[in-house]
């Protein structure tokens, strides 16, 4: 049985800014990353995710959900939480579940962090002091999903003890390091050549120590070094571009979410009309 949709939110201005900010895609990897160092969500992509075969979908039907959550109406955050609810009813295996609360927490953890990461510790907060409201406002992601919101960080304090646990927990596993050398090295995108070396070095750096030598991934101070002059630099230069204009590209993001939202609504209803046919 699927949860309750949640309440329109009133306040997503924070949200917003940060999720317009295209640099925040910088950290992308690293919240997959976190995310399948935990055990149960590992299993769950290995055994239901079609990622490997698919990367690009799986990366736009992400970015889609947290693209209507944060910029569209109510009315369809809840209706694509609802339909998302129904699929995860499906994804269950031994002592995983695609609705549990816990790991739900978790994964809008790693998004909420990767956002906060690049904006507060590579954009040294263009905007201003946003972490509070950011963290408050990140909330609504779970809740679209049904998770509970007494069951997420209550605050910023919070929030940063819970990450801080969390990641200090986490055990890669086999499992785990496979889906890591499917982003990291996926085949079906090899044709992008140096973008995907370029992504695996930046999500490489950012990992959490513990976590980066969990998977087995190379690193030392050298690259270290050359990461941070890299972002470093970039950062300066992003920043010399106004924010208005930096985040212009919103509302074209917004409609090819839509765009490809409603065909895959369509698609899921000529699969469904033919099953009955």
């Amino acid at each position: 049985m699927t949860s309750p949709a949640p309440a329109a939110v009133r306040d997503r201005d924070a949200l917003r800014l940060l999720a317009a900010e295209p640099a925040v895609m910088l950290a992308a990897g690293r919240a997959l990353l976190l995310q399948v160092a935990h055990p149960k969500i590992a299993q769950g992509v290995a055994d239901h995710s079609d990622l490997r075969e698919r990367p690009l979908d799986r990366l736009f039907g992400t970015l889609d959900f947290l693209t209507v959550v944060a910029f569209g109406t109510s009315e369809e955050a809840a209706r694509l939480g609802h339909g998302l609810r129904r699929l995860h009813d499906r994804i269950t295996g031994p002592g995983y579940s695609g609705n549990d609360p816990d790991l739900q927490v978790w994964v809008n953890a790693t998004l909420t962090d990767a956002a906060l990461y690049v904006y507060e510790e590579i954009l040294r907060s263009p905007s201003g002091d946003l972490g509070a409201a950011y963290v408050d406002q990140a909330r609504y992601v779970a809740e679209v999903l049904g998770c509970p919101p007494e069951a997420q960080p209550a605050d910023r304090e919070e929030f940063r003890r819970y990450f801080a646990t969390a990641v200090a927990s986490l055990e890669v596993t086999d499992t785990g390091r496979e889906v890591m050398r499917t982003v990291l090295w996926s085949r079906k995108l090899r044709w992008l050549g140096p973008a995907l070396w370029f992504n695996r070095f930046v999500t490489t750096g950012l990992l959490p120590e513990p976590v980066r030598v969990q998977y087995g991934l190379p690193w030392g101070p050298r690259r270290d070094r050359c990461l941070w002059i890299l972002l470093r630099t970039g950062a300066f230069s992003y920043r010399l571009v106004p924010g208005r204009l930096r985040r212009a590209g919103v509302p074209l993001i917004l409609w090819r979410s839509r765009q490809r939202l409603a065909r895959k609504a369509r698609k899921a209803a000529q699969a469904k009309q033919a099953r009955t046919a």
